[in-house]
C-alpha cells in the first residue's frame, strides 16, 4: 500500500526515517522549520571554509547504522586519530582519563585524596544514589567528581549536579571506572592491535552534514519532498484521536497516513487536542538548554592538536572548543587560518541569551586569550555568533516520571511517533537519532512493534568496538 508519511524536522532522525522509507517506495514529505538540512550535526560553509555545529563524530556498533553511512558517504570519508583533552587550571588531561596524565599534572595531596576518597566510597557506597553528584563520587570519589566532572556538567546543564539526575551518568559513563584507567595506563593497547571508536571515528570529508544532505538528496529523488522554511504549528487529529496530518502556521492543513515528529516534545503535546491534564502538567516539567557556538577565525594553523577540547576550568563560562583543522584537510580549503568553535549553554531567560551578538563574541575572545592555549600574538581574525534553542533535554532530577507520563499518552495517538533527540527527549548521538529512525520506517513498513523510546545509549560502551567491525560493510543494492 503506498501510504503518505509526513516527517517533521530534518535532522538526523527525520532524514534518516525518511531515507528508509523512501528505499521501501513510500511517498514521504518533510517538513523542516529552519532553512537548513541536518539538524544539529549540519554542515556549512564559513569565510572559505567548511564546519560543523560543534563536534559530531561518527560511531556506533549498529551494522544498520553503518551501512546507512557507508550507502550514502562511500569512500568519501577520513578516519580521524581522535584526541579529546580536559582543560582544567591550566593543565591538559586525557580523556577518557589516563593514570600517568593525572599523576603529573595533580600535586601528591591531591592524589592522595583521590586515593583516599575512591578507597572510603568503595567500602561506604551511597545506596540507590539519586543525583548526578550521588552517582559519580559514587563511581569515583568526591574530589575526582569535582576535578573531572562538576564545572563541566554544571556549566552545561545550568542547574546544580545535586539536581541533576542520576540517568545521565548511568548513560553516558556507566562504563567507565578508576580501576579501567589504572589498567589502560599500564597495559596499554598491547593485547588489541586494532583500533577502536575511542582511537579513531569516520567522518565525511566534508563535514557531518554530507550524510543527511545525501540523504535528503534520495529522498527527493525517490518520489520525496522537502519543505524548509516551513514550520509545523502542530499534528492534525481525527475524531477518533489518530493523527491525521499536520497544520503549517499559515492555516494549511497536509493529510497523511502516518506522521513522524521530531519537533520538541512538548511542542508536540501544546499542539494535541484533549490532552489529560496530568499530561500537560508533566509536559511542562521537561524543558530544553539551548547552545550559543561562537566561531573564530585564527590566524594560525597549529593551534593545539584537539579535535575538541572540553573546558573545565571554572574561572570562564564556555565549556568546549573544537578545532575544525584537526578533522578533514578537505574543510580547511587550503587556508592559512584555523577556526574554531567555542560553546556557551543558556536557558532563555539568561543574560547571555539576550545579548547582542557583538558582546558575545567579545566574551568568547577574552575567554580564549584567558585560556592562553595559543600566542598572544596570533591574530584573531573573524568571529560568528549562532544562537540554536532547545539543543538539550535537561535530565532535571525525576524527569522519568514525567517524560513516562507524556511518553504513556502519546503511546495511544496511533500513526503518530515520536523520535530523535528532541521528538523523544532523550540526549541522543546522531547514531541513535538515525537508529530511532531507520526502526520508525521498520514501524510503518514492516508493521513491527518496536519501543522506540528504550532506543539511547547503548548497554556497553560502544566505543571499545574495533574500527574494522565497524567500517565497510557490504553496501545494499
Amino acid at each position: 500500500m503506498n501510504k503518505k508519511i509526513i516527517i517533521i524536522g530534518a535532522g538526523p532522525a527525520g532524514l534518516s526515517c525518511g531515507y528508509e522509507l523512501a528505499k521501501s517506495g513510500k511517498e514521504v514529505h518533510i517538513y523542516e522549520a529552519s532553512p537548513f538540512i541536518g539538524g544539529m550535526s549540519r554542515s556549512f560553509d564559513l569565510w572559505d571554509q567548511r564546519v560543523d555545529l560543534g563536534p559530531h563524530r561518527f560511531f556506533s556498533k549498529e551494522k544498520r547504522v553503518n551501512n546507512f553511512f557507508v550507502n550514502l558517504i562511500g569512500d568519501d570519508y577520513t578516519l580521524v586519530n581522535r584526541l579529546t583533552r580536559i582543560y582544567y587550571r591550566n593543565k591538559f588531561f586525557n580523556y577518557p582519563i589516563k593514570l600517568f596524565n593525572v599523576l603529573k599534572n595533580l600535586p601528591f595531596y591531591t592524589i592522595f585524596r583521590i586515593l583516599l576518597e575512591y578507597f572510603r566510597v568503595r567500602l561506604f557506597p551511597i545506596k540507590n544514589p539519586i543525583t548526578f553528584e550521588e552517582w559519580v563520587s559514587n563511581r569515583f570519589g568526591r574530589k575526582l567528581y569535582e576535578i573531572f566532572f562538576k564545572n563541566y556538567s554544571e556549566k552545561l546543564w545550568g542547574i546544580p549536579c545535586t539536581k541533576i539526575d542520576a540517568d545521565w551518568a548511568a548513560q553516558r559513563i556507566k562504563s567507565l571506572s578508576l580501576w579501567a584507567a589504572i589498567i589502560s595506563s599500564l597495559v596499554g593497547n598491547k593485547n588489541n592491535k586494532h583500533k577502536t571508536l575511542l582511537d579513531q571515528f569516520a567522518y565525511p570529508k566534508r563535514g557531518t552534514g554530507t550524510l543527511y544532505e545525501r540523504a535528503a538528496d534520495f529522498i527527493q529523488k525517490n518520489n520525496g519532498k522537502l519543505f524548509l522554511k516551513t514550520a509545523v504549528k502542530k499534528v492534525i487529529q481525527g475524531q477518533n484521536g489518530h493523527a491525521t496530518g499536520i497544520e503549517l502556521f499559515n492555516g494549511e492543513i497536509i493529510e497523511a497516513d502516518n506522521v513522524i515528529s521530531t519537533m520538541p516534545i512538548t511542542q508536540l503535546v501544546k499542539g494535541l487536542i484533549n490532552v489529560p491534564k496530568t499530561v500537560i502538567e508533566a509536559s511542562k516539567k521537561l524543558y530544553f538548554r539551548n547552545t550559543i557556538l561562537v566561531y573564530l577565525e585564527v590566524g594560525s594553523m597549529d593551534l593545539f592538536k584537539d579535535n575538541w577540547i572540553y573546558v573545565h576550568s571554572p574561572e570562564v563560562k564556555h565549556g568546549r572548543i573544537t578545532n575544525f583543522r584537526n578533522w578533514s584537510k578537505e574543510l580547511n580549503n587550503n587556508k592559512e587560518s584555523t577556526i574554531l568553535c567555542m560553546e556557551f549553554w543558556a536557558f532563555n531567560e539568561d543574560e547571555i541569551w539576550n545579548s547582542e551578538d557583538e558582546k558575545i563574541e567579545k566574551q568568547a575572545i577574552q575567554e580564549i586569550r584567558k585560556l592562553e592555549l595559543f600566542p598572544k600574538t596570533v591574530q584573531i581574525i573573524n568571529s560568528k555568533v549562532l544562537k540554536i534553542p532547545r539543543c538539550y533535554p535537561v535530565y532535571e532530577t525525576g524527569y522519568q516520571k514525567y517524560l513516562k507520563e507524556v511518553e504513556n499518552y502519546l503511546n495511544t495517538i496511533h500513526n503518530l511517533i515520536p523520535i530523535g533527540r528532541y521528538g523523544a527527549f532523550k540526549y541522543n548521538n546522531q547514531d541513535h537519532s538515525i537508529l530511532m529512525g531507520l526502526l520508525a520506517a521498520d514501524r510503518i513498513v514492516k508493521g513491527i512493534n518496536i519501543d522506540l523510546w528504550e532506543i539511547n545509549t547503548d548497554v556497553e560502551y560502544q566505543e571499545e568496538a574495533k574500527i574494522k567491525d565497524v567500517l565497510h560493510h557490504e553496501q545494499a543494492p
